[in-house]
């Protein structure tokens, strides 16, 4: 029955700065308003939905509130800083480790890297991980990379 995501929203303050930084991570504006725009993630799959709502862009930080995580292929994963960079975006750290490279769930099998977007929603670019689930605490891709050979 359920096939996938097709959408996700996220409050921002300034619609046009928002739009302006979601095409610089690729997507394509697929409609807008004055106050909502909608951006393919995967044209005719997913899109965001940016609502101009300055209150609820200030709302504090939560995983359950203003968060999303873009699936990446893991060869995209392992590039994603410097790509980031590229487009004048800094990771961020998350949960102890610095944003300066992907980290890795052994346990789940994913690895991610975090940034924000002007607003502060949090962004997440999210891969599986080749090969077994392994039962190692968080790491650095790097880190993870030596220990799998």
């Amino acid at each position: 029955m359920i096939a996938g995501l097709y959408e996700a929203h996220l409050p921002v303050s300034d619609l046009d700065r928002s739009v302006a930084f979601y095409q610089r991570l690729g997507l394509r504006l697929a409609s807008r308003d004055a106050e909502l725009a909608f951006l393919w993630i995967e044209e005719g799959k997913s899109w965001l939905g940016l609502w101009q709502r300055p209150d609820l862009a200030r709302t504090p930080y939560h995983p359950s509130l203003r968060h999303v995580a873009f699936r990446v292929s893991f060869a995209d994963l392992r590039r994603a800083s410097t790509w980031l960079g590229e487009r004048g975006i800094t990771p961020r750290p998350d949960e102890g480790f610095g944003g300066h490279e992907p980290t890795v769930r052994p346990r789940s099998g994913t690895a991610a890297l975090y940034f924000d977007d002007p607003d502060g929603n949090s962004l997440e670019l999210l891969c599986n991980v080749p090969g077994p689930t392994q039962d190692w605490d968080r790491m650095y891709l790097s880190e993870w990379e030596r220990r799998v050979g």
